[in-house]
């Protein structure tokens, strides 16, 4: 599956439903984001079944702003609308893919309980 451009106009419509969203937060001066999109397109290739969004932190300053992002890049998961995961700096493929099945296997309901539990 090809990545998502993900804007102000279309973040609800992709992070807010069910299933696993990936967010690559980058901007195209900065060279550890350069280096890490073949690695972030590579693993959005073999995995079809959750989304893979790039937020251009340059173009997107409110969601760049509304997430808190203060280093790029910055590897975002976000579960059934809740984000799970949030990590600045360039992955290894194989740290992704971990991650990616660690956000998977989540007992969401869990998590839910505790975020609403404070």
């Amino acid at each position: 599956m090809a990545t998502v451009a993900l804007t102000k106009e279309n973040f609800e419509e992709v992070v807010s439903g069910d299933g696993l969203t990936v967010l690559d937060f980058w901007a195209a001066w900065c060279g550890p984001c350069r280096s890490f999109a073949p690695t972030f397109e590579k693993v959005s290739e073999a995995t079809p079944d959750v989304v893979f969004a790039k937020v251009d932190t340059e173009a997107e300053t409110d969601l760049a702003q509304a997430f808190s992002i203060q280093s790029i890049p910055t590897v975002m998961l976000v579960r059934d609308g809740v984000v799970v995961f949030s990590q600045p700096g360039a992955l290894p493929e194989a740290a992704l893919v971990d991650l990616i099945k660690q956000a998977q296997g989540l007992d969401m309901d869990e998590v839910k309980r505790k975020i609403a539990a404070g």
